[in-house]
C-alpha cells in the first residue's frame, strides 16, 4: 500500500466539477478530487493547471475524453512520473470505485478504475 492518491478530474467546460460534486454527495468523502476545467485556457495554462493539481505526490489523472486537450495537456508533462497514471473516458462509477481504494498503488487503482467505468457501461 502507498499513501493515499490524490484524484485530478480534467475535462471540458463544468464537466470535471460536476463529476466531483456528485461522487463527493454520494459517497459522503470530499477534498480527494480537484476538478480542472480547459475552459478559457491556451495548452500551456491547461498544462499548468493540471501539474499544480497533481503536485507533488502519487495521482490518478481522469480525463473525460480518450482525445482531445485534457488528455494532450495532462500526458505532456507528467508521463514521465511513475506514480503518475490518466485513465480517460470518466464517469462516476469509476470516481466512486477510486474513492473507496485511493490507498492502493497507482497502477493498480488505474486499473481497478479503468475496469470498473468500463464494466458500467450497458445497453438495458
Amino acid at each position: 500500500m502507498t499513501g493515499d492518491l490524490r484524484g485530478v478530474v480534467v475535462g471540458h467546460g463544468s464537466v470535471a466539477a460536476a463529476m466531483v460534486a456528485a461522487a463527493e454527495e454520494i459517497s459522503g468523502i470530499k477534498g480527494v478530487f480537484v476538478p480542472v476545467s480547459n475552459s478559457g485556457l491556451d495548452r500551456a495554462a491547461l498544462e499548468e493547471r493540471i501539474v499544480t493539481a497533481v503536485g507533488d505526490g502519487p495521482a490518478l489523472i481522469f480525463v473525460d475524453m480518450p482525445s482531445g486537450s485534457c488528455l494532450i495537456a495532462a500526458m505532456r508533462r507528467l508521463s514521465s512520473r511513475p506514480d503518475v497514471k490518466v485513465v480517460t473516458g470518466v464517469n462516476l462509477v469509476m470516481l466512486l470505485e477510486f474513492l473507496f481504494h485511493r490507498g492502493e498503488p497507482v497502477a493498480d487503482a488505474a486499473r481497478r478504475a479503468a475496469e470498473t467505468g468500463a464494466k458500467s457501461i450497458a445497453e438495458r
